[in-house]
């Protein structure tokens, strides 16, 4: 597994994401002058203003799938468009989180522990979307709704078969800061007893009454790989960097051992997770 320990690379330096954009627009560019349709032609038979069209085929704007299937029937292209579906709905997302996808796909286990916020794979709609909708400078609604939809997206790694084991350790605050409102946070802490009772999923709770806490440096997780590697990942701030370096690797998986230890058990967490719930 080549894995560095460098920061995940900027999405603005993401010519992987660029170049299946760009394919995808020449393809459909061939496809309408085929058919011998302008772009106002063929923007009115699907839907889509010219502009948008445009924009697809310079590359500058991901087609979404409504675009793609009705390009794909107007065009008579045989379902090729249709097929680019996944293609270009993985371009849309930011390349640290495919890349951080990537990882979680090739994962046998995925242990996390979060001291701020609910892990993201654990992250209802709306909570994602009041998380994003909090930063500053703030993202365009656009942007916004891009960066829910790749969070969601990763969460399908729960369907995967086989799907992966979890070990999710999350901060007692976390639990209480109601992020969005109260009743997103209703929705989050009913979230977390439903995905907490999978066999495959364990989810404990670090009270805040614990007088020994070996995370106060902050969130972590580690991903041990189906070849029998193990990854570690962190982000803060503006950084969102992969370990690979043996001791910085032992470092976390000691960290993480005893944050485990620390916290409250599997069941007796999802107790305390219900009576959160009533008092929300």
């Amino acid at each position: 597994m080549n894995v560095t320990g460098q920061g995940l690379q900027h999405d603005g330096d993401d010519e992987e994401s660029a170049a299946v954009l760009r394919t995808v627009a020449r393809i459909i560019k061939t496809y309408r002058e085929r058919k011998g349709l302008t772009q106002a032609e063929f923007g009115t038979a699907i839907g889509y203003s010219e502009e948008q069209v445009s924009s697809v085929e310079r590359g500058r704007r991901a087609p979404s799938a409504a675009f793609l299937e009705a390009a794909d029937r107007v065009l008579e292209a045989g379902g090729l468009l249709v097929a680019l579906k996944k293609d270009v709905e993985q371009a849309r997302y930011p390349k640290k989180v495919r890349d951080l996808a990537k990882l979680e796909e090739e994962a046998a286990e995925i242990c996390a522990y979060d001291n701020c916020v609910v892990n993201g794979l654990l992250q209802t709609p709306e909570y994602a979307r009041a998380l994003y909708g909090m930063r500053r400078p703030p993202f365009s609604e656009e942007e916004l709704e891009r960066l829910v939809a790749a969070r969601l997206a990763r969460q399908e790694i729960f369907d995967g078969k086989p799907a992966p084991v979890f070990s999710f350790v999350q901060e007692e605050v976390a639990l209480r800061r109601p992020l969005g409102g109260r009743m997103v946070m209703r929705k989050q802490l009913e979230h977390l007893l439903e995905v907490g009772q999978r066999r495959n999923v364990e989810i404990q709770v670090m009270p805040t009454e614990r007088e020994d806490h070996a995370g106060l440096a902050g969130s972590l997780q580690l991903l041990r790989l189906k070849e029998g590697d193990t990854v570690g990942h962190n982000e803060v701030q503006l950084t969102s960097r992969l370990i690979s370096h043996p001791k910085e690797l032992q470092i976390h998986e000691i960290r993480y051992g005893a944050i485990r230890a620390q916290a409250l058990p599997p069941r007796e967490s999802l107790g305390f997770i219900e009576k959160l719930l009533g008092e929300t």
